[in-house]
């Protein structure tokens, strides 16, 4: 989270004056700070992963180019995200005129009140100062939002306190010119009614708008971006065509292209209540990387970041859960046994209880009925091979696979703590091994008996998907043998 500086203590508009500062229109603005920000090489898009090559470069020059900006593409590829990371490249503080509705810059009152007080006050005009953060502004295009929401209507009360219904002061002002001077953020535009779009018009295009037959001939200074998806999967509306015409950059956005990149975006947005191993973390992201690719899934939708962050938090709930039941309560013993509770682990049992929970945010195609915990089990068996051959190839797990001599079996499972599954495990010839495959797993040493039982887990689960192994599931409960 960015500091906040000291609010300016420049309070009139004298001091305002004196100090040198310099009035630069919203684009402007944001392509100073822009060009600044590249040339000083820091990143302007702090936390975006998978962007860097493809959308980023195209909205930086939009944003050079003083484009207004849609971004197309399918849920949860971190386009609202993205929005929002505009207000980094506005000045941290910004003057305005004290208790002015549409944050008029000093040097240019727009509105009849503040013409009439800047010639009344001349340098004494009071200002105020607004942080970046105030002059982001987000509104959630839902089927109900009115004209008034967005551009503004006569208010009553006004003209019941006597004002004439054609003087300006009637009108109360909607959202984008309140937005004066900042960013207006449209998310799902195209669920916004194509005649509430069409008040949008004057906005974008002449930057003035029109009330119930008032021509208010206001130089509005505003950045217009909006979020949407792809007009051939969204059945509740469409963009207009004037609209579209009038977005100067029209961008489409992506899920990760690199599996580092989704892993990345997932151990950022994902609240665990556990440690969850990078590579559970891993066979999570290449499930998900599966399901956009499998022909069962309908992709017209999209497979969304947010099933690998929910899938991620429910893991490290699930071991969470497990330690504190096994280990007596909150204040008792981790997924160890022996360890604190703060130390549970998530193993690759927990995977399979996040699957469980986590299908109905998949949308099959209409001809999988039926079939879709089959479709799951399978693509998951999928990833975490994949996972097995990255993490293990040339490791010799033949000793392993001999210490099971047709009788031995070893069981595991959401309520089995590590302790208890290590204390399980064969004596090999070569002890070693067992710390190879640790290691492998990103397990060192010095790691909790969690990561260990996790990274055995795993190779277990590879010799059964080799077929070296038979495995039993039921009841929570897994049986290697």
């Amino acid at each position: 989270m960015r500091t906040v500086s000291t609010r300016p203590e420049i309070s009139t508009l004298a001091e305002l004056r004196a100090s040198g500062h310099r009035m630069r229109t919203l684009r402007e603005e944001i392509r100073e700070n822009l060009l600044a920000a590249l040339a000083a090489g820091v990143d302007p898009w702090p936390g975006l992963h998978g962007f860097g090559t493809t959308v980023i470069p195209q909205l930086e020059r939009a944003l050079i180019a003083g484009h207004d900006v849609v971004l197309l593409g399918e849920r949860g590829q971190g386009k609202t995200r993205l929005l929002r990371t505009l207000s980094g490249l506005l000045d941290e503080w910004s003057p305005v005129i004290a208790g002015s509705e549409l944050n008029e810059h000093p040097y240019e009152p727009i509105t009849a009140e503040s013409i009439t007080r800047a010639a009344t006050d001349g340098d004494q005009l009071p200002v105020d100062w607004r942080h970046r953060s105030e002059r982001y502004v987000e509104k959630l295009s839902t089927p109900d939002t009115s004209v008034a929401d967005l551009i503004g209507d006569v208010d009553p009360m006004r003209v019941a306190e006597g004002r004439r219904l054609g003087d300006p002061e009637t009108i109360h002002y909607g959202l984008v010119p309140r937005a004066n001077r900042g960013i207006v953020a449209l998310n799902e535009l195209p669920d916004l009614a194509e005649r509430i779009q069409v008040a949008l018009l004057n906005v974008m295009e002449e930057r003035d708008i029109q009330v119930r037959g008032y021509v208010l001939r206001l130089p509005l200074d505003v950045l217009v971006v909006a979020s949407a998806n792809p007009e051939d999967y969204t059945n509740r509306g469409r963009i207009i065509t004037p609209l579209k015409d009038r977005f100067g950059a029209e961008i489409r956005t992506h899920y990760p292209l690199a599996l580092s990149d989704e892993i990345a975006v997932i151990r950022q947005e994902a609240h665990l209540t556990a440690e969850v191993p990078d590579v559970l973390l891993e066979i999570l992201a290449r499930f998900t990387r599966a399901l956009r690719s499998s022909s069962a899934v309908n992709q017209s939708s999209g497979v969304s970041a947010r099933f690998a962050i929910a899938g991620a938090e429910t893991i490290a709930a699930a071991a969470r859960h497990r330690a504190t039941v096994r280990g007596g309560g909150t204040g008792g013993h981790g997924d160890g046994g022996q360890a604190g509770a703060d130390d549970a682990v998530a193993r690759l049992v927990d995977i399979e209880a996040a699957v469980d929970v986590l299908g109905g945010k998949i949308e099959f195609e209409s001809g999988e009925e039926g079939r879709e915990d089959e479709i799951l089990e399978h693509l998951l068996r999928t990833a975490t091979a994949q996972a097995v051959r990255e993490h293990f190839a040339g490791l010799d797990l033949a000793p392993l696979v001999d210490a099971f001599d047709g009788h031995r079996t070893i069981t595991t499972g959401e309520r089995v703590t590590a302790e208890e599954f290590l204390a399980e495990l064969p004596e090999l010839e070569d002890p070693g091994l067992y710390d190879e495959i640790a290691s492998r797993a990103g397990a060192n040493g010095t790691s909790s008996p969690g990561h260990r039982a996790g990274a055995i887990e795993l190779a277990l689960e590879g010799l059964f998907l080799a077929r070296e192994l038979s495995k039993e599931s039921g009841d929570g409960q897994t049986v290697y043998g």
